[in-house]
């Protein structure tokens, strides 16, 4: 079996393949070719933000997660072992995560991984897992079986800074409503500063994105900070800057808004700015984003990029075993199928590996990954557009429960009671 992709998605179905005895060949175009937005040479690297979202099974990333570990996910093995501290989220060091991973695959004797790009489709049955970065030849050798453009869209990546530049006599160390271990360090501005910044930002220059469409289409959970702000002074504030249940630990003093950084690597060294992701020129960013306050000296390690999307049409192309209606031996898996998020990707390369070469329904719709794998091939109403875990996806509660926390809590056991029954049933 041959697996085209060593990111999340690639390296989860080819960690289920192998599970099940099938030797796989696993296809990576690093370190000879990287996209715009890879540098690193090992597997499965995290270009985005570090985050992998909350643990809590009562968010939808949570629920997610635990289903995920029924299965055994790979990459939620080497998260364990990579984390760092972020309140109630799962963050990784991402170079070391990326480190583990390859390992990982490396040891295991039913994968074989190979360095080299794929330009044509093989003959043999195949998972892509190219992301929604596919390279140019591949894309190409994929358009006539698609037979139609692929749609795109635009995501954004935001900068990182050093923890010893950040200036801690006017930031400080807090948690969300105290939730946790004060892991995220936050630079609060009062109203004259919020304003000054927020006039800055939506005038900065942005950077050329170089590509064949005027108009791109940008997903809304990575929206770009300085697209956010344009659509009104308060968007920010009561977005990724909203200051409610952050306070200052020593004063009590409240804040109007309050930018929030998150611990980047194991060591503590770096920081990147939670919700920044931008397209904002370099010197832009280091000009706008330095006026936030504890910042004004800030060293910045690596910019925000922003880097084009691709994905197919799925509910039209793809069978509900994750297949091409028009040739079974082709399987898709990842963003390319129009999941969104490091879980999502890794989840839909999860079902690729376990679905492949099994006469098996997809897990039940109650399920998060159900619901997400039902969404990609199921009936689309309108243009089909990238989705994320939430709970929206998941069928209604006979029973309305008005507290939304309490009712996510319902949904969570109930998904995790339909998976386990699943995997029971479904089990080799």
């Amino acid at each position: 079996m041959i697996v085209i992709g060593g990111g999340f998605a690639g390296c989860e179905a080819a960690w289920q393949l192998a599970k099940r005895g099938i030797d796989v060949t696993l296809y990576e175009m690093k370190p000879h070719r990287y996209s715009p937005a890879h540098s690193m040479d090992s597997l499965c690297e995290v270009v985005c933000s570090n985050s992998f979202k909350s643990d809590d099974i009562t968010t939808a990333s949570g629920l997610l997660k635990a289903e995920m570990r029924l299965f055994d996910s790979i990459v939620l093995k080497a998260a364990e072992e990579t984390k760092v501290p972020a309140g109630g989220a799962l963050a990784v060091d991402r170079e070391k995560f990326s480190k583990k991973m390859t390992e990982l695959l490396e040891e295991n004797p039913h994968i074989t991984i190979v360095r080299e790009e794929i330009e044509k489709l093989p003959d043999e049955p195949v998972i892509i897992a190219t992301g929604p970065l596919t390279s140019q030849a591949l894309t190409e050798a994929l358009a006539p079986i698609l037979g139609e453009k692929s749609l795109s869209f635009y995501d954004a990546a935001a900068p990182v800074v050093t923890a010893e530049s950040i200036n801690m006599d006017i930031a400080f160390c807090a948690a969300r409503y105290g939730k946790g271990e004060a892991d995220y360090i936050n630079c609060p501005m009062n109203r004259e500063q919020y304003t000054a910044f927020y006039e800055a930002l939506i005038s900065a220059e942005t950077a050329s994105l170089h590509e064949d469409i005027d108009k791109p289409q940008v997903f809304e959970g990575c929206m770009p900070i300085e697209i956010m702000a344009k659509r009104g002074e308060r968007t920010l504030s009561f977005g990724p800057l909203r200051p409610v249940g952050l306070h200052h630990p020593e004063t009590g003093e409240r804040f109007h808004a309050v930018v929030q950084l998150r611990r980047d690597n194991t060591e503590g060294t770096l920081y990147n700015l939670v919700g920044f992701q931008t397209n904002l020129k370099w010197g832009e960013q280091k000009r706008v984003f330095s006026m936030i306050p504890g910042l004004e000296n800030a060293e910045f390690v690596r910019y925000g990029v922003m880097h084009r999307n691709t994905y197919i049409n799925s509910p039209k192309l793809l069978t509900p075993g994750l297949a091409l209606k028009q040739n079974e031996n082709i399987m898709f898996a990842g963003q390319i199928t129009g999941v969104e998020g490091y879980m999502e990707s890794a989840a839909c390369g999860i079902m690729a590996g376990y679905l492949y070469g099994r006469s098996l329904e997809l897990p039940p719709q109650e399920t998060m990954m159900g619901a997400l794998m039902r969404y990609i091939t199921g009936d689309c109403v309108g243009d089909f557009q990238p989705m994320n875990a939430n709970f929206g996806i998941l069928p209604s509660l006979e029973t309305r429960i008005r507290n939304k926390k309490e009712r996510y809590g319902v949904l969570a056991n109930r998904a995790l009671e339909k998976m386990k029954a699943y995997k029971d049933q479904t089990e080799d």
